[in-house]
């Protein structure tokens, strides 16, 4: 298997995994306020990867001597980003803030045309944008945008151009390895502890599946999925994995439905053949790319 080829599989499993972030946090109960799961979220990700440092026997201290610029690109893109998130959903109706916020995965396809080696390719645009249609589907297929909510649209724009900005500037810092991520939680946890505990009451989960589901987000959506989601972006086909993302709202709904959170509807059934098409196409792109490259390498 090709390492570009491996490098996109790996970013794809943290796609997989931030479809379960909606169903896991309404597992939770609905009642941990944002900075506050924000915060344990982010504890749970750095422990997780402190626990493979033990394991291999050091404290992960070479991770943290990472560049300035490393270490503001990764905190300022996790903490960033939901801040801004969290800020806009109080904001604006989540419908809205939903489909603003997910226009990242459309601008990592057109930022990724401007990094070194990368050029924007027609079926990459097609693809993203027959994904996007699929989540305004999914998310309603018509929106009530009023002025009165503006801060909240701002914010929500906000956070697509913070997380497209941090994947696709980390292409720019390869030799920073993924497990530095760990302490980039790490300051991210720190941070919103200290928001939470300045704004917000502490409320823990009801029962065992309350703790269960507040457990496996720190462990999956927000912990193991920026670890991989680094190595994709770093080293996978960029372009593609930015048309993939458009899945994960897709997932979620799916996962919502099987626990009776969600009714299935032909709208779901419409925003899922959008989304996989567009999905197919952008792969199609990359693969006309790699038969190309193969042919002249034959002559």
């Amino acid at each position: 298997m090709r390492p570009v080829v491996r490098a996109t599989l790996i970013g794809t499993s943290a796609i997989a995994l931030w479809g379960t972030l909606a169903p896991l946090t309404a597992l939770t109960g609905g009642r941990i306020p944002p900075f506050q799961l924000l915060a344990t979220s982010f504890t749970l990700a750095f422990a997780l990867m402190l626990l493979r440092w033990r394991l291999q026997g050091h404290w992960g201290l070479a991770q943290a001597r990472q560049p300035l610029a490393a270490w503001l690109l990764g905190v300022g893109g996790l903490f960033g980003y939901h801040a801004c998130y969290f800020a806009a959903m109080q904001r604006a109706p989540a419908v809205e803030v939903s489909l603003i916020a997910y226009l990242w995965p459309l601008l990592i396809v057109l930022f990724a045309a401007l990094l070194p080696g990368e050029r924007l390719r027609l079926r990459h645009l097609v693809g993203a944008a027959l994904a996007l249609g699929g989540v305004w589907v999914l998310l309603g297929g018509k929106t009530g945008f009023a002025p009165a909510h503006l801060s909240g649209y701002l914010l929500a724009l906000a956070c697509a151009l913070i997380w497209s900005a941090y994947s696709v500037l980390s292409r720019l810092l390869p030799r920073v390895p993924s497990e530095a991520v760990g302490w980039f939680c790490a300051a991210t946890a720190l941070l919103a502890w200290m928001v939470h505990f300045a704004w917000e009451p502490t409320v823990w989960p009801d029962g065992v599946v309350g703790w269960f589901a507040l457990l496996a987000l720190g462990l999956g959506p927000v912990g193991v999925a920026f670890f991989t989601w680094d190595h994709g972006v770093k080293h996978g086909d960029i372009a593609l994995l930015g048309v993939l993302s458009y899945a994960a709202p897709l997932i979620s709904v799916l996962l919502l439905m099987i626990l009776g959170l969600a009714e299935p509807s032909a709208r779901l059934a419409a925003a899922a053949l959008a989304i996989v098409g567009g999905s197919l196409v952008a792969g199609w792109a990359r693969q006309s790319r790699v038969d190309g490259q193969s042919e002249e390498k034959s002559r």
